[in-house]
């Protein structure tokens, strides 16, 4: 069989010329094509990557601050809780305190109001004891009361131990104004005459005195000069009852009283001028 060589190389030619044109006009845009899109889908799935970078990233930072928010949330829940603790016990401690207040007034006030009433108790009660003292004494004694408590101050003047009459000397001496004499009533001018003179022996000098009548003293007299004072009262003797008589009381009110005294053995309450 002979090969027709021309008709090989035409074919062969054709088949050339039909690689060039599929390669030039087929494989090279599909080529190109699959390049483009391969680049397409490349730069889609690096901005898909981008965008989920930024999606985590603004994902954690939403984390971050719902942490933060939590945070200060937190801190500020626990912060009005303290806060409300402490205004909590700054109102019951004020509270407690104007309670406290309150109740110590009210004791005051009840203890003052007790007082009172006491006082007035006293004062009326010693009124009522002097006015009748008084009464009694002036029927019993030759000369009257007023009369009375001149010669007590007299007698006191005479009869003074060592350290008190120098105590007085020297306040008597050294005082700018005259010595006062005070009574529960007008001495009369004998009695103020026999001071005078009582005065002027015991301490061997001229000794300027003023009279003057101070009821409260309530039946008894008082010599006063610079500080120092000779005194003699009822007051006393009263204030030596009310103690024996409060602690009379208090021996009553105990569970087991002590034995009273003896008959013969009294309890001594007031002394005698």
């Amino acid at each position: 069989m002979l090969i027709d060589w021309f008709t090989v190389g035409a074919q062969t030619l054709n088949f050339l010329i039909l690689v060039w044109l599929m390669k030039r006009f087929l494989y090279q845009p599909i080529l190109h094509a699959i390049d483009a899109r391969e680049k397409r889908i490349a730069a889609e799935l690096a901005d898909a990557d981008a965008k989920k970078a930024e999606a985590q990233k603004e994902r954690e930072e939403f984390r971050r601050k719902n942490d933060e928010f939590d945070q200060q949330r937190a801190a500020l829940l626990s912060k009005a809780t303290d806060e409300a603790k402490a205004e909590r016990q700054r109102l019951l401690d004020e509270a407690r305190k104007a309670a406290d207040t309150a109740s110590s007034q009210r004791q005051e006030t009840l203890k003052n109001d007790a007082l009172n009433l006491h006082q007035a108790l006293s004062r009326r009660t010693q009124q009522e004891v002097f006015a009748i003292a008084r009464k009694t004494l002036s029927d019993l004694a030759t000369t009257s009361l007023e009369e009375r408590f001149g010669d007590v101050l007299t007698r006191r003047l005479r009869t003074m131990d060592g350290p008190t009459k120098a105590g007085l000397a020297e306040a008597l001496k050294t005082a700018a104004d005259p010595a006062l004499v005070r009574s529960a009533f007008d001495l009369p001018a004998e009695q103020r005459t026999t001071i005078r003179n009582a005065l002027n022996e015991t301490f061997a000098a001229d000794i300027r005195v003023r009279f003057e009548t101070k009821p409260d003293l309530v039946c008894g007299i008082e010599l006063t000069t610079n500080g120092q004072k000779l005194a003699w009262s009822i007051a006393d003797y009263l204030a030596l009852l009310e103690k024996g008589v409060g602690e009379l009381l208090q021996e009553k009110d105990k569970p087991e009283a002590k034995a009273e005294p003896k008959p013969d053995q009294p309890k001594a309450i007031l002394n005698g001028a």
